[in-house]
């Protein structure tokens, strides 16, 4: 129980709560004390007026009567309830007339206005009580004190500084209770997650983080995690869908590459024949480099480590120029191809990369497109809200909806027969190039046949290099 309350408090979610907690009490402190120290300005406002007033009638008496009727009135005012404090003395300091008994020694040698402790006629000698008094010295040395009970302001002030103390209390009670239950939900949650990572760290890569459906700030950790283990599982189904396809795809090659270095030291009994059988090890060599070529590019382009040299170009003229490196073959295989393009279109990024993704995507169309009733493929490049749209489309077979995203990743080949050239790589570097250009890329039905869209954020408009 220790433990558990120990990391309890040591939850960021119970300091933070803490640390609101005393602001909140340093304000309650500074907000109710303001209301206080005002609270005690009025009322001594308010006893100084009523001592102005209690001033200016009596020195109205005195003016009138001197100092005979200024003492009757003291006398006759003093036998009031609730009066104010009167006391007239002689010269000595004698008591003549009034409702104060006792007072601290000087208070009567010093006029003006002060606060002092004083006694009622039934305290005997002893200052119970404050009053704020105004002391004059009248003609003939008669000394004349008019006061007002502060027993009120101190009441007052009791009450603020028991509301004070018991809010305190509550604030910090309901602060501490509040701080546990939040910790001890956040705690909760986290040790959830905790145990999930556990399992998926264990080997359980399909464990996924709950959310709490709230959206807090856990609920788009959990999210983001959880895209994250996702994004990390399709790597992972990926390097075994490589591994198998490697398995597949270059053992042919080098089997065969072994068995035609195998026949020439066999059969090969002339120059002709061992060059014949070099010149077909070389072309085999070559493809296989091909392959490991194009797994280096991709690798590089996932990782992003392709950016160099990146710089604005024309797209438009990049798609221009590919197509026109493939009218020969489409000329070749009996395919019309044609091209819509138009002008400005700035991309920033890799001129080479989008050459030789754009290249793929042709040669991709041009091979599976020459067997049409309508044998065309279109290359297009447009600007639509704020991307560059780059776009081949042929009259081919085209790719079954639910196989468009498999034939993404690398090796996978919708031809299980496998007779026509080609190692399933192509789009896989087309879907990383648009990827590395923050882009995407999207395969769709051409009704018939397949429409390739790369589609890529734009730069701004400006004269760049065709």
């Amino acid at each position: 129980m220790l433990a558990r309350l120990g990391t309890l408090f040591r939850t960021t979610a119970f300091k933070l709560s803490l640390a609101y907690l005393l602001v909140f009490a340093a304000f309650a402190f500074f907000a109710l004390g303001y209301v206080a120290w005002n609270a005690r300005r009025v009322l001594d406002d308010q006893i100084v007026s009523t001592i102005e007033a209690e001033i200016n009638g009596l020195s109205d008496q005195y003016a009138s009567g001197g100092i005979r009727r200024l003492v009757g009135v003291v006398e006759r005012r003093s036998r009031e309830p609730g009066a104010s404090l009167y006391l007239v003395t002689t010269p000595a300091g004698e008591h003549v007339v009034g409702n104060v008994e006792a007072l601290p020694p000087g208070i009567l040698a010093e006029p003006g206005q002060t606060e002092t402790a004083y006694g009622r006629a039934t305290d005997g000698d002893r200052l119970d009580h404050r009053a704020i008094v105004r002391i004059f010295t009248l003609p003939g040395g008669f000394r004349l004190l008019v006061g007002r009970d502060v027993e009120e302001r101190d009441r007052l002030r009791a009450v603020i500084g028991r509301a004070f103390a018991w809010s305190l209390m509550l604030v910090v009670g309901l602060g501490f209770l509040g701080s546990w239950f939040i910790a001890q939900r956040v705690l909760k949650r986290v040790d959830q997650m905790t145990e999930i990572t556990r399992g998926i760290m264990a080997g359980d890569l399909d464990g996924r983080l709950a959310l709490a459906g709230t959206g807090d700030e856990l609920d788009r950790l959990a999210s983001n995690l959880n895209a994250m283990l996702d994004r990390i599982g399709e790597l992972m189904r990926g390097m075994r869908e490589v591994s198998d396809n490697i398995a597949h795809d270059l053992k042919t090659p080098l089997t065969r590459l072994r068995n035609k270095a195998d026949a020439a030291l066999r059969e090969g009994s002339d120059p002709d024949s061992l060059r014949a059988a070099l010149e077909a090890n070389i072309e085999e060599s070559d493809n296989l480099i091909r392959v490991f070529n194009a797994l280096l590019m991709i690798a590089r382009l996932e990782a992003g480590n392709a950016r160099e040299g990146l710089a604005d170009f024309d797209a438009g003229a990049v798609a221009l120029e590919v197509a026109e490196l493939y009218e020969a073959v489409a000329e070749e295989r009996g395919v019309g191809l044609r091209t819509e393009v138009e002008d400005g279109l700035v991309l920033h990024g890799s001129r080479e990369l989008i050459g030789q993704a754009m290249a793929n995507l042709i040669d991709n169309a041009l091979k599976y497109g020459a067997g049409a009733a309508e044998p065309v493929v279109c290359v297009a490049a447009r600007r639509e809200d704020g991307s560059v749209v780059l776009t081949v489309a042929d009259r081919g077979e085209g790719i079954p909806a639910a196989e468009r995203g498999r034939v993404l990743e690398r090796f996978v080949r919708l031809e299980t027969a496998r007779t026509r050239p080609g190692f399933g790589l192509g789009l896989s570097l087309v879907n990383a190039v648009a990827r590395l250009h923050q882009g995407t890329f999207a395969l769709e039905d051409n009704a018939p046949g397949l429409r390739a869209t790369l589609r890529l954020p734009a730069a701004a408009t400006r004269e760049v290099a065709a």
